[in-house]
């Protein structure tokens, strides 16, 4: 019986630590505490630990980086499938299905943002512009992914929240290319996005997401990266 009991235990500790992701405890991107750590929190052995964490990874919902340590990369099982398969696509077919989802998720957060989603959106507009006048490439990927899911988040659809979240890595990669490659900010069309959300004009967003969204799909058509 004592696999038996190992095996529950395991169960156990890994459902623990999809919830701390679930619950945004560990949000995407962020790095969960060493084993040693996870240890202690769950009081339970380091083999355990190690195999809970073992079997999130497997699930895609964490990475381990050579190292640097264990970081989320998608907040649920679905999402860590959907992270793999993309991981692999073309940018343009990547670029294509942004597209889509981020003019409807503009036009429902018009819609539907509330006074929290407003404020978090005019933060992260003016990290962005400022994170771009600094210079750092990093950053301002950082700073535009955060930006982009806020706005899908501002939607209240947690099913398109989910779907986006599995695209984060790839959308991170491909923005940061698209930075490097050009140097091209687009601020004035995230202005006008982030402005028509705020204002809760649907139609205005709908035409700032899909204007945004025609240079991106120019570049690319010059031989750049998105």
């Amino acid at each position: 019986m004592q696999p038996v009991r190992r095996a529950s235990l395991i169960s156990q500790v890994t459902e623990q630590l999809r919830n701390e992701i679930r619950s945004g405890t560990w949000p995407i991107g962020s790095k969960i505490p060493t084993e040693p750590e996870l240890s202690e929190l769950t009081g339970t052995g380091r083999n355990t630990v190690r195999e809970a964490v073992q079997a999130l990874v497997h699930a895609g919902m964490l990475e381990r980086r050579q190292g640097s340590g264990t970081y989320v990369v998608a907040v649920s099982d679905l999402g860590g499938t959907l992270g793999n398969y993309f991981a692999g696509a073309h940018q343009r077919d990547v670029l294509e299905l942004r597209r889509a989802l981020d003019i409807t998720a503009a036009t429902l957060a018009a819609a539907r943002r509330t006074e929290d989603d407003i404020a978090e959106l005019t933060r992260l507009l003016e990290l962005r512009t400022a994170s771009w006048e600094g210079q750092d490439i990093d950053a301002a990927t950082t700073a535009d992914v955060a930006l982009h899911r806020a706005i899908v988040a501002a939607s209240h659809n947690e099913v398109y929240l989910e779907f986006y979240d599995s695209l984060l890595p790839v959308i991170e990669t491909t923005i940061q290319q698209h930075i490097d490659a050009t140097g091209e900010g687009f601020h004035s069309q995230h202005a006008n996005l982030v402005n028509a959300v705020v204002d809760g004009n649907t139609v205005a967003a709908s035409n700032a997401a899909r204007e945004l969204f025609e240079g991106l799909v120019s570049d690319f058509g010059t031989g750049a990266p998105i």
